[in-house]
């Protein structure tokens, strides 16, 4: 018993901490212990690290959930557990767009010394009639009618947008305009485009300027003058410089699908326009 006691006294607490850790090694503590989590592998150095730090483990419930808290990892450096952020609340009609459209700069270009541009302004989907209603005063401010304006009910559930030019000092005026359901999107080789004349004055001018929707795969569409030349809209990034009289493909802010521009040469004007990569 002396002897046992001489020995005890003269344990260090290094001592004590590794037989406690070995005895450790022969309880099963259910899920794996956290430091495998953090760094995998090094078994039994991980269960006496862990007895040494064994608070910040807790399981919760009966559900086998492992949580941790002021962990750090080998080397020392705290370590917060990977959170996912689940939120429930649904975003509001402002968040979705619907009151207020996002707007995209699609082409510029000089027609007669006169500088002119194209923007495409999304709205998005309403999801009630009372949304609807709201966004049909919101568009009318702006100058700008769906087709079935009479009816607020037909928006429900829809993307709205209407493309505009504007030369010189005008006002900008619509070229074109649609609804259609967020799962109706442009696919393949897809394409639906409108052609006007650059000059806002002379509405029965020749058809130069070209603006149309095409899938997101779509890498390049080639528009076809009436006198035989072409030319070739190529896929830019989101947020490319727009410069004036290039041809691109680009996305809308809002929009499901691309949306491309081409100007023909002075003396020509629009045949035909196809999507030739995608």
């Amino acid at each position: 018993m002396s002897a046992d006691r001489e020995t005890n006294q003269t344990m260090t607490d290094r001592d004590i901490a590794l037989l406690l850790a070995d005895a450790a090694d022969e309880v099963e503590i259910g899920i794996a212990p956290y430091q495998a989590v953090i760094r995998g592998g090094r078994r039994r150095r991980a269960r006496r690290w862990a007895l040494a730090t064994v608070a910040a483990l807790v399981i919760v419930g009966g559900s086998g959930t492992l949580a941790l808290a002021g962990l750090r990892d080998g080397n020392g450096v705290e370590v917060s557990p990977a959170v996912k952020r689940q939120s429930t609340e649904p975003l509001t009609p402002e968040e979705r767009h619907v009151y207020a459209p996002q707007e995209t700069l699609l082409a510029t270009g000089t027609e007669q010394g006169e500088a002119w541009y194209v923007t495409v302004d999304v709205w998005g989907a309403p999801r009630t009639k009372a949304e609807a209603e709201a966004q049909l005063r919101s568009m009318s401010s702006r100058h700008e009618e769906p087709w079935d304006k009479d009816r607020a009910s037909a928006l429900v559930g829809k993307i709205t947008y209407f493309v505009r030019r504007a030369v010189g000092s005008g006002e900008p005026g619509l070229l074109m305009g649609d609804s259609a359901s967020e799962q109706d999107t442009m696919a393949g080789t897809d394409l639906k485009s409108g052609a006007i004349s650059l000059d806002p004055k002379k509405t029965d001018g020749p058809a130069r300027l070209v603006v149309g929707q095409v899938a997101k795969t779509a890498q390049e569409v080639t528009c076809t003058w009436k006198d035989g030349t072409s030319t070739v809209a190529r896929r830019v990034a989101a947020g490319a410089d727009v410069s004036g009289g290039e041809a691109t493909i680009r996305p809308a802010a809002g929009s499901p699908d691309s949306w491309f521009a081409c100007v023909a040469p002075a003396g020509t004007a629009y045949d035909s326009a196809e999507v030739t990569t995608n």
